[in-house]
């Protein structure tokens, strides 16, 4: 999954896609190399962001949208977002997958994700983006991640979402430091017994920084490809990232050493 933010202020690449021809240019380069999904998102959850204005946020993704399904790529659309009118008008416009943050706090958005028949992404978050880092505290962050995720796959499937169509992700970043990052990428392979896709978004995250040195999330290509790489080793289905020529490459290695893919 590639990432496309069209932001004025994402922590790695905010106001780089604003404009929706560099945008549309930007997911038309990502299918080239390689994405299976291209992940479009309006509204900036880093760390300590307020939140945005529905209209804001529309304003932001549907042309976008709309610009890379007329394009006629080769690759599936999704819409990053913790609004269920958000989603909607995506689905409509041409997006297929939901990615929710929140892990469907709108209580609209599980009735989105079944009427339309859309993927959904279930997303573990500490708090909100406002406040996610304000010294997060779990007794066991993998079993409390695990227990969250449960619970949100049983009402998905409740609301009449597929299970086929569902995918989980533990949220690295979102309400964790460091050790719970890590104790969480380490435990990929405890999340595949949910039922649903596993996917993981470490790319360019603050962690990685902090392992490395390396304050320019633009330039923490290797850490997030080391990432990717242990995740998908360990059972990830999906890895959402920035840099995804390079991960393409590192991916098809892995496959190959895992699982004989080559």
């Amino acid at each position: 999954m590639g990432v496309l933010n069209v932001t004025p202020d994402s922590f790695s690449d905010g106001g780089r896609f604003l404009d929706t021809e560099a945008a549309v240019a930007h997911g038309s380069r990502m299918t080239d190399e390689g994405a299976d999904i291209v992940d479009v998102g309006g509204e900036s959850t880093r760390p300590g962001a307020d939140p945005l204005p529905i209209d804001d946020e529309l304003r932001r993704v549907l042309p976008v949208i709309e610009g890379l399904r007329a394009s006629r790529l080769d690759v599936v659309l999704s819409i990053d977002t913790r609004h269920a009118l958000v989603a909607k008008k995506a689905v409509t416009a041409g997006a297929s997958i939901v990615n929710d943050i929140s892990g469907g706090h709108d209580p609209a958005m599980l009735a989105v994700a079944s009427d339309s028949g859309a993927g959904l992404v279930l997303m573990h978050m500490q708090g909100d983006p406002s406040t996610m880092q304000f010294e997060p505290h779990y007794d066991d962050v993998v079993a409390e991640v695990h227990e969250f995720l449960r619970e949100r796959v049983e009402a998905a499937v409740f609301a009449g979402v597929s299970s086929e169509h569902l995918c989980i992700d533990p949220g690295i970043g979102f309400g964790k430091d460091l050790e719970h990052n890590l104790a969480l990428l380490r435990a990929i392979e405890r999340f595949r017994d949910l039922e649903a896709a596993v996917m993981v978004g470490a790319s360019r995250k603050r962690f990685i920084g902090t392992l490395t040195g390396v304050d320019d999330a633009g330039a923490r290509l290797e850490g997030s490809l080391a990432a990717a790489v242990l995740s998908v080793a360990h059972g990830a289905d999906l890895v959402r990232v920035h840099d995804v020529a390079e991960t393409v490459r590192a991916i098809r290695v892995t496959d190959a050493i895992v699982r004989g893919s080559g």
